[in-house]
């Protein structure tokens, strides 16, 4: 050892050992401290930002439409089924577009408007039967009326708005929702704005379909549907039009099939050949008990978890919310645009989506800071980056493996001073 890195003589050997412990306990508590920070920031400042159902900026509710369509937002609602489809409009806070609902033939699109401060949801009713204002319908019925005054029976897959949320209103928050079932599969794709027109369409364009029949190839990404060819949508590729048939819990199907032999073979429920439309409820909506409706005790993030439909549902659709407490994976912001709006396609062409899972650290970087850097956007045109395994909903933590090199460098200095 070279003479000036000699121990002092008069450091004590317990001396030594007390500046080891002292620095070894400093990295790894450091160490710690910064995970935790880091993942509140991803998790708890992400679910603040995108608790969409309470931080509305207007308290109001109009019927509508807007007196102004200059000053509007267009909702168009396209029905791409094989069949007549009665599309729901609940306006719960703004000027909503004048309507509640309405009866709408295959192949066709109503164009609405909303006011800019609008938060509501849509969803389609099935096997309706129509008589003068009234609505009796299989799935979706809003109290038999053929314009809705309020929400929809449960199953319904909803597409829920809030165009102006955050702290300041100026993000738009938006989601497919399946915590009140499932009845059609459904898509939200984004009307870009004169100050939008920078995002891309694999970014906002997201789709649940669960339904047997309507699945494209299982490609690892779509430019055909909702997108172009500069930027390719990240799909599920898992499920099958075979499996997707009985994703739905035996327990939790709204019209289950007779059992073959009359209950005398012990065959598996989830293995009965279902129909293709076999609308689904909600694990809320099939038992009302408190833990799977996150109510009362259970309205905890940390006591209330995914039952086996929320986990199915998720498998199915992986950018739609499965249960109350699935915001992280499930919610998009995007900056609030001037006149753009939104699409909702009823039986969408393609595959659901996996935006969230695959492409949620660059989402986040568009709905904290309004924009994106020319490296994030050319991640968004590589398929390869697009396809990769990405963990957990695309959640990367690099300070943490910062902080942490810089915490053990220190530690290293402090051993090799002390030897």
């Amino acid at each position: 050892m070279p003479e000036n890195r000699k121990r002092p003589a008069s450091v004590p050997a317990m001396n030594r050992l007390l500046v080891f412990w002292l620095a070894a306990r400093t990295v790894f508590q450091g160490a710690a401290a910064d995970a935790k920070r880091t993942q509140d920031a991803s998790q708890d400042g992400w679910r603040v930002n995108s608790n969409h159902q309470t931080d509305a900026h207007c308290m109001f509710t109009k019927r509508g439409p807007p007196d102004d369509e200059e000053d509007g937002i267009p909702i168009h609602i396209t029905n791409n089924c094989g069949e007549t489809i009665w599309p729901g409009i609940e306006t719960q806070s703004g000027t909503g577009p004048g309507t509640g609902g309405f009866e709408q033939a295959p192949g066709n699109t109503t164009r609405l408007w909303v006011s800019p401060e609008w938060q509501g949801r849509i969803w389609g009713r099935t096997n309706c039967t129509v008589s003068g204002e009234s609505a009796s319908c299989e799935t979706g019925d809003c109290g038999q009326l053929l314009d809705c005054q309020a929400g929809g029976e449960p199953p319904a897959t909803l597409a829920e708005f809030t165009l102006a949320g955050g702290t300041d209103g100026n993000q738009t928050f938006y989601d497919i929702s399946l915590v009140d079932g499932y009845n059609l599969p459904l898509s939200i794709n984004h009307i870009p704005s004169d100050n939008t027109t920078f995002i891309p369409p694999n970014l906002t364009n997201c789709a649940c379909i669960a339904t047997s029949g309507w699945l494209d190839g299982s490609a690892g990404t779509g430019t055909t549907y909702y997108s172009n060819d500069t930027y390719p949508i990240p799909w599920e590729t898992d499920e099958s039009d075979e499996s997707v048939r009985s994703w739905c819990p035996w327990p939790n199907l709204v019209s289950p099939p007779e059992k073959p032999g009359h209950g005398i073979f012990p065959y598996p429920d989830d293995s009965i050949p279902r129909p293709p439309f076999s609308p689904c409820l909600s694990s809320c909506a099939a038992t009302g008990k408190k833990e799977d409706c996150c109510a009362g005790e259970y309205d905890d993030a940390e006591k209330c978890k995914p039952a086996r439909y929320s986990r199915r549902a998720k498998n199915v659709c992986p950018d739609a919310y499965s249960f109350a407490y699935d915001d992280d994976e499930s919610t998009f912001i995007v900056p609030r645009g001037r006149g753009g709006g939104w699409e909702v396609v009823l039986c969408p062409a393609g595959r659901s989506t996996s935006i969230l899972r695959q492409l949620g650290a660059e989402l986040r970087e568009l709905g904290a800071g309004g924009r994106l850097s020319e490296e994030t956007v050319g991640r968004l045109q590589n398929v390869t980056y697009i396809t990769m395994d990405k963990g957990d909903a695309g959640v990367v933590r690099p300070m943490v493996m910062t902080m942490m090199m810089v915490r053990w460098t220190s530690f290293a200095l402090v051993i090799w001073l002390v030897l």
